[in-house]
């Protein structure tokens, strides 16, 4: 399975991609999508439909994992980084993609074992559970993140769906 994960946010969406097969993962990709900060707010939404866009197109991805939004102390914040959620959310569901999120707090306790652990922790256990992986910033290590949290995650949630079912 290709999982697409996706660290949203208005200045800058990182992005990775991975391969799954049971246990095995594989760094395939990953990046950051960058808005401009002079242009409009609606400008900079489209900039990052765009650039999520083109990922999906170039890596086929075969699901998509977004990392739920934390509340800032600044509400005005907050409903921005929420618009770029969406625009994660939404980019991906568009391609025909089924879109799972976790809590940020799920998504460092599945990399690296504590729910509060710091940006240099995932970064670390990222490259160490993707080897050759070698994020350029945080953003992209955070989707990377996201993404092996979906792949840790997805098979429980499969066989949920599936007992669900046959009820």
């Amino acid at each position: 399975m290709r999982i697409l994960g996706l660290d949203p946010g208005l200045r800058a969406t990182g992005w990775g991609v991975i391969d799954s097969d049971g246990n095995r993962l594989s760094h395939v990709a990953h990046g950051t999508v960058r808005s401009a900060g002079d242009a409009s707010l609606a400008e900079r939404l489209s900039q990052l439909h765009h650039g999520i866009a083109e990922v999906v197109a170039a890596y086929g991805p075969d699901a998509a994992a977004v990392e739920e939004t934390f509340v800032n102390k600044n509400p005005k914040s907050t409903l921005k980084l929420g618009q770029a959620r969406g625009i994660a959310l939404l980019t991906p569901a568009l391609a025909g993609i089924e879109v799972a999120e976790y809590a940020t707090n799920l998504v460092k306790k599945s990399v690296v074992g504590s729910g509060h652990a710091d940006k240099a922790q995932v970064t670390e256990m990222v490259r160490r559970l993707l080897p050759g992986c070698v994020p350029e910033n945080s953003d992209a290590a955070d989707a990377l993140a996201v993404a092996i949290c979906h792949a840790h995650h997805a098979p429980t949630r499969d066989l949920w769906r599936l007992a669900e079912a046959a009820q």
